[in-house]
C-alpha cells in the first residue's frame, strides 16, 4: 500500500486512523507503541506522511500503511 491509496489520516485520543480511497478504514492504537504511548498530544500531531507510511520525527517512530490492515 502507498500514499496514493490514502484519502484521510486523523488522530483520536487513543489511536491514529487512515481511510483508503475505497472507503476502508484502519487504526493503530498508541498503546501498542511505547514511543507513541508516552508522547503527548502535540508530539503525536507532529507527523509526516511518506510514500509508504507515517513518521513522527520528534519521537523517531514509523508506522507503515500496510500495518494498519495486518491481522
Amino acid at each position: 500500500m502507498n500514499r496514493t491509496q490514502i484519502s484521510k489520516v486523523w488522530l483520536t485520543d487513543t489511536a491514529i486512523w487512515i481511510e483508503l480511497n475505497d472507503g476502508r478504514r484502519g487504526c493503530e492504537l498508541f498503546s501498542n507503541y511505547s514511543r507513541l504511548a508516552s508522547a503527548d498530544a502535540v508530539q503525536r500531531e507532529n507527523y509526516t506522511l511518506s510514500y509508504f507510511g507515517i513518521h513522527w520525527p520528534e519521537i523517531d517512530e514509523d508506522l507503515s500503511f500496510d500495518g494498519f490492515f495486518a491481522p
